[in-house]
C-alpha cells in the first residue's frame, strides 16, 4: 500500500517561501556539499558569532499562501475611505494614463531595474531621466535640472544648503515665506538647526530686507496666491543672496517661468504629474537651477557624453555619488531618489504634450475661476490671483467641513474662518456643483458662468514663453505610439526580469508580484496625506502591523516610517541620538566613529547632523579594528556622540567583536549605530537591538522586497531602543499659519479621530493611538506640548508616514514568509555567496572572509593582481559582462580594483551557475592575453560591450574575431542581450556637460556620417 503524502506537507507546499527562494531543497543540498557542509543549519553555525546568535524564532506568524496575504491586505485597504479631496497644499489629483500605469509602474522591466550606474545596459531609463530634467528646466525657465529628489520639503531644504554654498552673503540666516507649504518650513526647521542655519519665518514683503544668505517662495503659495517677485528677487539679489523658490509645474504652463523673474534655484514636486497620492508618496521632487550652480548641485544629474563609438550615450554625469567621493566634507547624503516616479512623471509629459498639459492647466484653471466666481455672487470672500487653489475667508469653517463630511469631500482647513479649496485635473462640473452646494449655491447654468468669469491669473504674469519644444514632446500622443516608446526603451535595459543584478551591498532580490499588486489599489494609492484620520484606517493598520513586524525582526521597540531613503533614516538615526544627548545635558557630544569601509552615506549624514567624523581603521582581513576603535573611543570620551558601522560588514563578513564594540562605545556615553544595509543576511538569525545597538536605519527597498525602480523609491525606517523613541521624527504639526492658538499650532484632534470631513491630517493624537495599540510605549512627558506627537524629533520627510503607499509591499513579503521563511533566506542568501565564492575561487581570489574561510551574504572579488599582470582592470571586466547578458557587481567599492558580489536568496542555482559560468569564461580570456593569445590592448575585454552595430558592420578591424566578441558562450546564440550603446566616455561627458534632450540635429549629423 503506497503511503499518502500528509495534508501539512501539502500545505507547504503551497507556502510562498519555495517562490521566494531560488533554489529547492535538492538544489540547497548540492550547494552545501560544495562548501562543505551538510546542512543550513551546520552552515549558519560556522558562519554567525555565537555571541549574537538568536535562537528563539521571531515573534512573527507562520508563512501564508499569496491568496490568504491578497485576501488580509484587501481587507486591511476596505478600512480606508476614499473621499473627494480638495485639500492642496502641493498634493493634488492626477489621472495615471493607463499605458502608463500598465506599462511603467505595474512593469517589472521599469520596477525592477538598479540605479543606473552602469551606463551602457540603463540608456532606457537614462532617457527617461534626461526627458524629465528637459521637463522640469522648461517649465521652470532655468538652465538645468537633476534627475530626480525626494519630496518637495527635502528638496526644499537641499536649495537652502545649495544657497549656502553659492551666496557671498555673510549672513547664516535663510529667509523663508509664510506662504510655503507648512510642511517644507517644518522640514527646513529641521535640517537647518544642526547645520547652525537660522531659519526667519514671515511674510514676503520682508524677504527683501531680510539680512540672509537667501530667501524661499512659493509659487503660487500654500494659499493659492501668484505674485509677482521680480522685484523682490532683485533686492535680494543685490544684497548678494539666493532666491530659491518652490513651484507647481502645472500652474508654469500658464505663468511665467521663475528663471524668467529671477529665480536661482527652482524645486517642487511632479506628483500631480500622473502620480497618485498615495498617502504622500512615493513622489518625485525635483531642482532646477542656474548653470552656474551644476558643479555643487545635490543628488543624481544624468548628462549626455559619447560612446567608443562616437555615438550619444546617457550617463550619470558629476557628483554623482558625491557621498562616497566626499564622505565626511559631502555636502548631502542623498543615495536613494525616486527614479520610477520620475519616469511615470516625464512620460505624463511625453503622452500629453506641451497642448496637453495648457489643457489640463486651462481646464483646471477655469473649474477653480468659475467656483470663486459663483463663491463671490453669494457673497463669500475668496482671494485673487490664484491658478487653482481658492482661500476662502469670513465663514464657519467648522459647519462647511461638517457639510463637505456628508458629502464625502476633503476641504483644507485653515482655522475657524477659513478653508482652501484645489481644484485638479480630476476635477468634473459635478465636483463644482457640489462644492458651491457646501456654500448653499445652487448652480444652475455652467456654461454661461463660464462664459461671464474671467481668468484669475495675473496679467503681468502671463507665460510667453515656449516649453516643451523638443520632439519628443510631441511625437508619442497616441497609446500605440507612447506604448511603442516605452517598450524600446525598456529592451534597452537589463533589470532583474532579464538576468540576476549581482550587485553587493544593494539586495537585489525578487519583488514578487503579490507583493506589487496593492500598491495600486486605489484605497491606498487614493489617499490624500492630509485626509482626516477617519478615512485612513486601513493605512492605520497597516502602519501599526508593520512597525511591529519591523520590531519583532530587529530586536527594536520602536519604529519610524517616516524617512523615504535609507539615507533619511541614518539621517533620522543621527538626530536622535543627537537629541538624546542634549536632553541629558551633554551637548558637547558631537564625534561620530566611523570605519572606513562604511557607505559613504554614513559620514555625510553625521556631517549634516552636525557631527564631527573621526574615521577608524580595518585590519588587514578587513574587520573594524577593535583597539583603534578602544583608542578613539578613550580619547574622544568626553564628546563622544556615536560609532555607526554597518553589520555583517561591507566587507562581507561578520565582525567576531561587535558585542565588544557595543560595550566600549557605551562606556563612554555614546550610542551605536547600525547600518541596514545588510540585513538581509541576519533575519531570524540574530537582532541588533539584542546585542547592544541603539539604532539602525532598515532599508526596505533592499531586505524587504521594495524594488529599486531604476534608482528609487527607497523606504528607510528608523529603529530604536526605547530611550531614543522620544526623539524619532514627529507627526506633521500645522503651521503657525494655519493654527488655531496656543502658539500657533491646531488644537489636537479627539481621542476617536478627527471629524470626517476635517482635512488637517491624521493629527499626534491619532499617531499616538496608532503606537499604544501596537503596544509601543509612549515617550517621556520632556515637551508638554499636546501636539508634539510621538517623536519629539522634527520631520524628516514631507509626509507623516513618508512614502506610504508602497509599504503594502514589505507587509506583503513578511506576511508571505512568516518567521521561518525569512529565516531560510538570510540562510540561503548566505549559502548563494558562499557557493559564489567557492566556485570562482580558482579564478578570483575572495578579498576578505570571516570565520572559517566563509563570507555572509556577499563576497568581494580581488582584481587587482589580474591588473598588475594584464592591464585588464574591474571595470574591463564588468563591461565585459554585459556581452554575456548581465549587469556588473559593484565596481570598486568598497575596495578600488574589485567587485562585490551579492547574488540573494532568490537566484536559483542555474542562475548562479549562468553566472560563474560567464565569470570564469572572461577568466579564461584574460589567460589568453597573459600567454599571448589576444593582444594586450585589442582584446574583448578592453572594447567591451560590443553593439550590435559594431559586430555586424561591413568592417571589423579588431585582432579577435567577431564571433567571440558577440558569442563568447554558445548559449548566447538563443538569448542575446545587445546593448544599445559601446563603452561610454565618462571624461568626455564631465568635460561637456549637457543633461537635456539630445537635440534632433545631433541625430541628423550621425545620419549623414553613416
Amino acid at each position: 500500500m503506497s503511503q499518502s503524502t500528509s495534508l501539512r506537507s501539502l500545505e507547504q507546499h503551497d507556502a510562498f517561501i519555495a517562490r521566494h527562494i531560488g533554489p529547492n531543497d535538492a538544489e540547497i543540498a548540492r550547494m552545501l556539499e560544495a562548501v562543505g557542509f551538510d546542512s543550513l543549519e551546520s552552515l549558519t553555525d560556522a558562519i554567525v558569532p555565537g555571541s549574537i546568535r538568536t535562537r528563539d524564532p521571531l515573534d512573527l506568524p507562520e508563512s501564508v499562501t499569496e491568496e490568504e496575504a491578497l485576501a488580509r491586505i484587501r481587507q486591511v485597504a476596505d478600512r480606508n475611505r476614499v473621499f473627494r479631496s480638495f485639500i492642496g497644499q502641493g498634493y493634488h489629483g492626477t489621472h495615471t494614463p493607463n499605458v502608463i500605469l500598465r506599462n511603467i509602474l505595474e512593469n517589472p522591466a521599469w520596477y525592477t531595474a538598479y540605479t543606473p550606474y552602469q551606463a551602457e545596459i540603463s540608456q532606457g531609463r537614462l532617457e527617461a531621466l534626461i526627458n524629465f530634467q528637459t521637463m522640469c528646466a522648461d517649465l521652470t525657465g532655468m538652465e538645468i535640472a537633476n534627475a530626480s529628489l525626494l519630496d518637495e520639503a527635502t528638496a526644499a531644504a537641499e536649495a537652502m544648503t545649495l544657497a549656502r554654498r553659492m551666496s557671498k552673503a555673510k549672513s547664516q540666516a535663510f529667509f523663508v515665506s509664510a506662504g510655503v507649504h507648512p510642511q517644507t518650513i517644518e522640514v527646513l526647521r529641521t535640517r537647518a538647526e544642526p547645520l547652525g542655519i537660522e531659519l526667519l519665518v514671515g511674510d514676503d514683503d520682508r524677504a527683501a530686507e531680510a539680512d540672509a544668505f537667501g530667501v524661499l517662495l512659493q509659487y503660487p503659495d500654500t494659499f493659492g496666491r501668484a505674485k509677482d517677485h521680480a522685484a523682490l528677487a532683485e533686492a535680494v539679489h543685490a544684497r548678494q543672496g539666493v532666491v530659491c523658490v518652490a513651484v507647481d509645474l502645472l500652474a508654469l504652463t500658464l505663468l511665467k517661468a521663475p528663471g524668467e523673474w529671477g529665480a536661482d534655484i527652482v524645486v517642487g514636486n511632479t506628483q500631480r504629474f500622473g502620480v497618485p497620492f498615495g498617502f504622500g508618496g512615493p513622489h518625485a521632487a525635483f531642482m532646477a537651477c542656474r548653470d552656474a550652480y551644476k558643479r555643487s548641485m545635490p543628488g543624481r544629474l544624468i548628462g549626455v557624453s559619447i560612446d567608443a563609438e562616437g555615438n550619444p550615450a546617457y550617463r550619470l554625469a558629476l557628483q554623482t555619488r558625491e557621498q562616497h567621493i566626499r564622505r565626511e566634507k559631502a555636502t548631502s547624503n542623498i543615495c536613494t531618489a525616486q527614479v520610477l516616479l520620475a519616469v511615470m512623471a516625464s512620460m505624463y509629459a511625453v503622452y500629453h504634450g506641451p497642448e496637453g498639459l495648457l489643457r489640463i492647466a486651462r481646464r483646471t484653471h477655469r473649474f477653480a475661476a468659475i467656483l470663486a466666481a459663483a463663491l463671490r455672487e453669494a457673497g463669500v470672500d475668496v482671494g485673487g490671483d490664484f491658478f487653482d487653489t481658492l482661500h476662502v475667508t469670513g465663514i464657519d469653517a467648522g459647519r462647511l467641513h461638517a457639510r463637505a463630511a456628508e458629502a464625502r469631500i476633503n476641504l483644507r482647513h485653515i482655522d475657524a474662518g477659513s478653508l482652501g479649496i484645489s481644484l485638479d485635473e480630476t476635477t468634473t462640473r459635478e465636483d463644482v456643483i457640489r462644492l458651491a452646494g457646501l456654500f448653499g449655491i445652487e448652480l444652475g447654468d455652467l456654461d454661461a458662468l463660464d462664459a461671464a468669469t474671467a481668468d484669475a491669473l495675473p496679467a503681468a504674469l502671463l507665460r510667453t514663453s515656449a516649453f516643451l519644444a523638443h520632439p519628443v514632446f510631441n511625437t508619442h500622443h497616441s497609446e500605440h505610439e507612447l506604448l511603442r516608446y516605452l517598450r524600446m526603451l525598456a529592451d534597452r535595459d537589463l533589470a532583474l526580469d532579464r538576468t540576476m543584478i549581482p550587485l553587493g551591498s544593494c539586495t537585489m532580490k525578487l519583488n514578487a508580484t503579490a507583493e506589487m499588486i496593492p500598491v495600486t489599489w486605489p484605497e491606498f494609492a487614493n489617499i490624500h496625506p492630509l485626509a482626516p484620520a477617519g478615512q485612513a484606517q486601513g493605512y492605520r493598520e497597516l502602519i501599526e502591523g508593520l512597525e511591529a513586524m519591523l520590531a519583532a525582526c530587529t530586536g527594536y521597540d520602536n519604529v519610524s516610517l517616516q524617512p523615504n531613503s535609507g539615507a533619511q533614516g541614518e539621517y533620522a538615526g543621527l538626530l536622535a541620538i543627537r537629541a538624546w544627548h542634549r536632553a541629558r545635558g551633554e551637548d558637547q557630544r558631537d564625534i561620530c566613529l566611523i570605519p572606513e569601509s562604511a557607505h559613504g552615506t554614513n559620514p555625510a549624514s553625521a556631517q549634516l547632523c552636525g557631527m564631527k567624523v573621526v574615521v577608524t581603521r580595518c585590519d588587514k582581513d578587513g574587520n573594524v579594528d577593535v583597539a583603534d576603535i578602544r583608542a578613539k573611543a578613550e580619547q574622544y570620551s568626553e564628546r563622544l556622540a556615536a560609532i555607526m558601522m554597518t553589520y555583517p560588514s561591507t566587507h562581507g563578513v561578520f565582525e567576531e567583536d561587535v558585542v565588544e564594540i557595543c560595550e566600549v562605545v557605551h562606556r563612554h556615553g555614546g550610542q551605536v549605530y547600525t547600518d541596514g544595509a545588510n540585513l538581509n543576511a541576519i533575519l531570524g538569525l540574530a537582532q541588533p537591538g539584542r546585542w547592544g545597538s541603539d539604532v539602525s536605519h532598515l532599508n526596505l527597498h533592499k531586505t524587504f522586497c521594495i524594488p529599486h525602480g531604476g534608482g528609487g523609491p527607497g523606504v528607510g525606517p528608523c529603529a530604536v531602543k526605547s530611550h531614543l523613541a522620544p526623539y524619532l521624527p514627529g507627526a506633521f504639526p500645522l503651521s503657525p499659519a494655519m493654527g488655531d492658538g496656543h502658539d500657533g499650532r491646531p488644537r489636537p484632534p479627539s481621542a476617536d479621530g478627527d471629524a470626517e470631513g476635517v482635512g488637517t491630517g491624521p493629527g499626534p493624537q491619532a499617531e499616538r493611538g496608532v503606537r499604544q495599540n501596537a503596544g509601543i510605549p509612549e515617550p517621556r512627558d520632556i515637551n508638554p506640548d499636546p501636539t508634539a506627537g510621538v517623536g519629539q524629533g522634527g520631520m524628516v520627510s514631507a509626509a507623516t508616514y513618508g512614502s506610504a503607499s508602497i509599504l503594502p509591499i514589505s507587509w506583503m513579503y513578511i506576511t508571505l514568509m512568516g518567521r521561518d521563511g525569512l529565516r531560510k533566506a538570510s540562510q540561503v542568501a548566505m549559502l548563494n555567496a558562499n557557493y559564489v565564492s567557492r566556485r570562482l575561487a580558482d579564478h578570483y581570489p575572495t578579498l576578505y572572509s570571516g570565520r572559517n574561510g566563509l563570507v555572509a551574504h556577499e563576497c568581494i572579488l580581488d582584481l587587482r593582481p589580474i591588473k598588475d599582470a594584464t592591464g585588464i582592470s574591474a571595470e574591463d571586466v564588468a563591461k565585459r559582462l554585459i556581452d554575456f547578458g548581465f549587469h556588473a557587481p559593484t565596481l570598486s567599492f568598497p575596495v578600488a580594483g574589485t567587485l562585490m558580489v551579492e547574488p540573494t536568496e532568490s537566484e536559483s542555482l542555474h542562475e548562479l551557475d549562468r553566472f560563474c559560468d560567464a565569470m570564469i569564461e572572461i577568466r579564461e580570456e584574460i589567460r589568453a592575453i597573459e600567454d599571448g593569445r589576444l593582444d594586450r590592448d585589442d582584446n574583448p575585454l578592453k572594447h567591451a560591450p560590443h553593439t550590435a552595430a559594431m559586430v555586424a558592420g561591413s568592417e571589423w578591424t579588431h585582432a579577435y574575431p567577431r564571433e567571440l566578441a558577440a558569442f563568447p558562450l554558445a548559449v548566447l546564440r538563443q538569448v542575446k542581450y545587445w546593448p544599445p550603446v559601446a563603452r561610454v566616455d565618462n571624461v568626455y561627458g564631465d568635460k561637456n556637460v549637457m543633461c537635456a534632450c539630445i537635440p534632433v540635429d545631433a541625430y541628423r549629423e550621425e545620419d549623414a556620417q553613416a
